[in-house]
């Protein structure tokens, strides 16, 4: 029968008659009922403390489904009424040398809830017993039990050596034993300022072993307990790897993950080049997996695979098609796939590639849109040998006269240019004739780039900047850079075409402009024009820094600090755990002979990332001449003056 029945509000004095009821019941029956009553009360938020006293007589019922209800109580309204508490520490030992391992583990696992000072102190006996308990069940529950207890006295448990007892469950010969003693030792070496685990060789295999007959997630516990073991010698990591391997097929997606981190983790421990490429290739197929999962495991895999594959891009390098977006994939999804598609790419299958997100660009839904557009852009910048093929495909995107793709088009034009200068200016037509269309200022501000650097192949470039410069002062700083810029190139390069542009420019942007920025560059280029013409042409017309898709990678320490979190929320963020969990212990790799350093000394991130110190501020003042007259321009500057 459903137990829906019980979820109504009940009366305290009448569950309190139900039960001190002397009827007979030598079954209990009354007494589970009413305690199913109480609990449904509990859930649905009814205060049911006043009931404490009574509870506690019904501890002394010894069915185990009642002492569970009454032990959930007890948790439940413990910290509320600590006095009343301190009158079920009887019951409590008693439970505790019950025949009965189940109700055993289960006072003690009570007790560790309840953190009362009373029942703390009463705690630690029993504990202790119940570590040496002879049933497993009660052992492994012991073990939980110890790291809650950290929790809420770090010096007791420290006191009475219970971390020393829970390094003997290490070897202990229940499985699902040692997964609870190491997920109590991680827990309390990440929360500890003065306790770090430490596992040597021995106890790693023996970890190893055990993984074979623990639950899904002791084999979890165990995983992430392995990356406490520093090897070393190249020949332990490789050993423990290839143990561990076998928990890439496992159906539980945690596992999988948690394995895929220890196993990235050992890689750089492993001296032969062969076998990390061969454990590489024993990543992709568990990875591939699990994007046959449901939508949420998918991106959770996606964001992990993300990092993977910057650190180690021979894993999936020949699994490209599996990353192709399916009609039905959420937006979310898409766009993940869509990065690790862009990063997989190569040159043997950029044709294949470049089909796939020219197909992207036709869907309907915007973001994902936008993002295939910039996508073929930076595969431009990225694959030399592909870039004339990118641009068509760029060109035939701007001539569906999409708004939105368009104006995404001319973006990653701009980079195009900026990666191979000179080659492809012949589209600055086709680009022109979509300037009614830019509205973004993105967009805006690519297209006056394009148009002040080659300013000298636009005849009409001064016209068309002045069609933008209507507008010069409603503008976002970022369209009020770029054109301010992009006059002064024009000039430079056109005086006679520019010569009538600059100084209206000029001055909006040192007297009516806000923005700081914005009026600084106005006074430097003011200064530079009229004081020194062959330096402002040497500055403003110098060769740009040559772009690459590079910058679009993580920074390598950062990189690798993440890959020791890979299969948790700072895989998925993207982020250190630092960064959103206060007092969270930073893991970084520990040096040993083992450890192979790549050719930059930078890639690896040996200690734990060091908040920067704020520089002192310095004292020199910097003091501006009084700028010239801009003769050149017959325009005094009177603005720069001030």
């Amino acid at each position: 029968m459903s137990d829906a029945k019980y979820f109504q509000r009940g009366k305290i004095q009448e569950l309190r008659a139900e039960l001190n009821s002397e009827k007979r019941d030598p079954k209990h029956q009354r007494k589970k009922t009413v305690m199913k009553k109480i609990v449904a009360n509990m859930t649905m938020g009814n205060d049911m403390s006043l009931l404490f006293p009574d509870i506690l007589n019904v501890m002394n019922v010894p069915i185990l489904e009642i002492k569970k209800m009454v032990y959930l109580y007890l948790i439940n309204y413990a910290r509320s009424k600590p006095d009343m508490a301190m009158m079920a520490i009887t019951m409590f030992i008693k439970d505790v040398e019950d025949p009965n391992p189940l109700i055993r583990a289960l006072a003690i696992r009570t007790m560790g809830y309840i953190q009362v000072e009373k029942i703390v102190d009463c705690l630690v006996d029993p504990l202790r017993h119940c570590l040496r308990d002879r049933d497993p069940y009660v052992r492994k529950t012991a073990a939980i039990c110890v790291a809650k207890l950290y929790m809420y006295d770090n010096v007791l448990v420290e006191s009475e050596h219970f971390i020393d007892m829970l390094r003997e469950l290490l070897t202990d010969p229940n499985p699902t034993v040692v997964a609870n003693a190491v997920a109590a030792l991680t827990e309390i070496s990440e929360r500890s300022e003065n306790t770090q685990l430490k596992l040597n060789h021995s106890i790693a295999n023996k970890l190893a072993a055990a993984l074979n007959e623990c639950s899904e997630w002791g084999q979890t516990y165990i995983l992430e307990a392995l990356m406490y073991y520093v090897p070393q010698e190249a020949g332990d990591a490789e050993m423990l790897a290839e143990r561990i391997a076998p928990r890439l097929q496992h159906a539980n997606s945690a596992v999988v993950l948690t394995c895929v981190k220890v196993m990235m983790y050992l890689m750089n421990y492993m001296k032969n080049e062969a076998d990390v490429n061969a454990f590489c290739r024993k990543l992709s197929p568990p990875l591939v997996t699990l994007l046959s999962s449901g939508p949420e495991v998918q991106y959770v895999a996606l964001r992990n695979i993300l990092l993977v594959i910057q650190r180690r891009p021979e894993v999936l390098r020949n699994d490209m098609k599996v990353f192709f977006c399916k009609y039905n994939d959420p937006i979310y999804v898409k766009l993940a796939k869509l990065e690790i598609i862009f990063r997989l790419a190569n040159a043997q299958s950029v044709d294949q590639v470049l089909s796939e997100l020219t197909e992207y660009a036709a869907e309907v839904d915007v973001d994902f849109v936008r993002k295939a557009v910039r996508s073929i852009g930076r595969l431009a910048v990225k694959i030399e040998s592909a870039a004339e093929r990118c641009i068509t495909a760029l060109l035939d995107l701007i001539h569906t006269k999409v708004n939105y793709v368009v104006q995404e088009a001319i973006v990653v034009i701009r980079d195009i240019f900026r990666k191979y200068p000179n080659q492809y200016e012949s589209i600055i037509g086709t680009l022109c004739e979509n300037l009614d269309n830019l509205d973004e200022p993105e967009a805006k501000a690519a297209m006056i780039w394009i148009i002040g650097q080659y300013a000298d192949r636009i005849e009409n470039a001064d016209v068309l900047l002045d069609d933008f410069l209507y507008t010069f002062l409603e503008e976002p700083v970022e369209v009020q850079m770029a054109l301010l810029t992009a006059t002064v190139k024009l000039f430079i390069k056109r005086p006679t075409a520019g010569q009538d542009l600059v100084p209206k420019v000029l001055k909006w942007a040192t007297e009516e402009a806000v923005n700081p920025d914005l009026r600084d560059r106005g006074y430097i280029y003011w200064r530079l024009l009229s004081t020194d013409p062959a330096a402002a042409k040497a500055i403003v017309l110098s060769d740009k820094p040559s772009i690459s898709t590079e910058s679009d990678n993580m920074d390598p320490a950062f990189l690798n600090e993440l890959l020791l979190h890979i299969s948790s929320l700072a895989s998925i963020y993207h982020k250190s755990p630092t960064t959103f969990i206060s007092h969270y212990k930073p893991r970084f790799l520990i040096p040993s002979p083992a450890l192979q350093l790549p050719d930059s000394p930078s890639t690896f991130s040996l200690q734990p990332l060091q908040p920067q110190q704020p520089q002192q501020p310095q004292q020199t003042q910097m003091r501006m001449q009084q700028p010239g007259s801009f003769n050149d321009l017959g325009y005094n500057n009177v603005a720069a003056n001030r």
